[in-house]
């Protein structure tokens, strides 16, 4: 696949007329889906595809198509010959872009992290061999991903990754289920065995007469499922140059020096142990880290190129969203083993679900309980809960609330693949918070 893109991108090289650049985005996949459902397949397909983004630059003009290729050197050589003579015909039409910024420098760069995946058939009797007996909803999707950037200046950047997300939940009755997940880059039985067996014990708690809670405040364990989801939507026009500079940032107070977090909370782009790759659309390497905050404090921002463009400033490789694709949450000093006997009596909360922000000016965050959630009482768990809302700001969680963090943290795969499979990810201790606020 990799000559397969520099075959490709030294084609699109011939093709610039004078004054012209043309920027190259290549992103492929080869991907094995397997979804269950009651415990047995319902559905497995084996999807290939591959897609060609060229921009056409000149005279501070651009104009981008992207085009689906069939994996074939000659055939796909006239789609791109035939798409650039299609954008060259626009671009006199096109406005001049103020915020257009173009990667000069030329550099080339390679990464490639090969995995262990396992066969389809495997996954197929591991799933099967731990659903027995109940009823397991889930899907695999596995494979190696491709991206890779060229310009006609020259600059060639290259990634290629092969892993593996598969989601699953065990279902038990109405809005009762367990949720888990296992990603990485090489299947281990004993460690599927492991989330699988944890899962089947939480499974069985689900079984007991389930606790209604009165609104209130509670002690509360977060673990890392439900951290993510939280820190998912500090991403969320959280910490782009942009957004803070259009006071739009849902961490506005912070950036303004009216708030902060708790001195244990440290959170980083964390490109170097990501899955993402170390450049960007527009050809911009990426450093191997970004402090975006610092011991509670607000840190540096990420920086696509339009915006620092627009503000002057160097970029730092951000996509055009400004928003982490490698987030990593600092762990603390609290084992995982010993989170309920911390927690003493509240609610332990593996999932959180359906989040939004109830107040962004005070990054007010609201959403339900779900998936295994529990009342624990002198550190064992004593019943389920119904389901409940939440309504809390992030500067309380992450703030004057936060007792702990665990010393282990969990990476957490992106399991969206509307279109492609993500290569976005999320690493994150659980948390130990001495106050949660359930509304209704």
């Amino acid at each position: 696949m990799k000559q397969y893109f520099h075959d490709l991108a030294a084609h699109v090289d011939t093709l610039a007329a004078p004054g012209e650049t043309i920027v190259s985005w290549f992103s492929s996949e080869e991907s094995d889906f397997i979804r269950f459902n009651k415990s047995a397949v319902r559905q497995a397909m084996a999807i290939r595809q591959a897609n060609w983004t060229l921009t056409l630059i000149h005279a501070n003009r651009r104009l981008d198509a992207t085009v689906t290729l069939t994996g074939n050197l000659a055939p796909d050589r006239e789609t791109l010959t035939a798409l650039v003579k299609e954008l060259r015909s626009g671009l006199a039409d096109v406005p001049e872009d103020p915020f257009l910024l173009l990667e000069t420098n030329v550099s080339t760069q390679s990464h490639e992290a090969r995995g262990s995946l396992p066969d389809p058939s495997q996954v197929i009797d591991s799933v099967i061999a731990a659903g027995k007996g109940v009823d397991l909803v889930g899907l695999y999707a596995g494979g190696p991903i491709y991206k890779g950037f060229a310009n006609t200046l020259g600059s060639r950047h290259w990634h290629a990754v092969e892993n593996f997300n598969f989601g699953w939940c065990l279902y038990h009755d109405k809005d009762k289920a367990v949720k888990s997940n296992y990603a990485g880059s090489s299947w281990d039985a004993r460690v599927f065995d492991g989330k699988m067996g944890f899962a089947r014990e939480q499974l069985v708690r689900l079984a007991e007469p389930p606790r209604t809670l009165t609104p209130g405040a509670y002690r509360a364990f977060i673990a890392p499922a439900a951290m993510n989801e939280i820190l998912g939507m500090l991403s969320w026009a959280g910490f782009g140059l942009k957004s803070r500079n259009t006071k739009q940032s849902a961490l506005i107070r912070m950036s303004d020096g009216d708030a902060r977090f708790h001195p244990m909370v440290s959170i980083k782009e964390n490109t170097a142990d990501g899955v993402a790759c170390a450049f960007q659309r527009e050809g911009f390497v990426r450093p191997d880290a970004v402090s975006l905050v610092e011991k509670g404090a607000l840190a540096s921002p990420l920086v696509s190129p339009r915006s620092a463009r627009e503000y002057g400033v160097a970029t730092n490789g951000a996509n055009s969203q400004e928003s982490p694709e490698s987030m990593d949450l600092a762990g603390g000093a609290l084992a995982n083993a010993e989170a309920l006997k911390a927690l003493g009596t509240g609610i332990y909360l593996g999932n959180l679900w359906y989040l939004n922000f109830s107040d962004r000016s005070t990054c007010r965050l609201t959403g339900m309980t779900r998936f295994a959630s529990f009342w624990v009482e002198d550190g064992q768990i004593k019943a389920p809960l119904n389901v409940m809302r939440f309504d809390d700001s992030a500067y309380h969680v992450l703030g004057d609330n936060l007792e702990a963090l665990t010393r282990e943290s969990e990476l957490i795969v992106d399991d969206n693949s509307y279109g492609e499979r993500s290569t976005s990810s999320t690493r994150t201790p659980g948390a130990l918070l001495k106050s949660f606020a359930l509304t209704l």
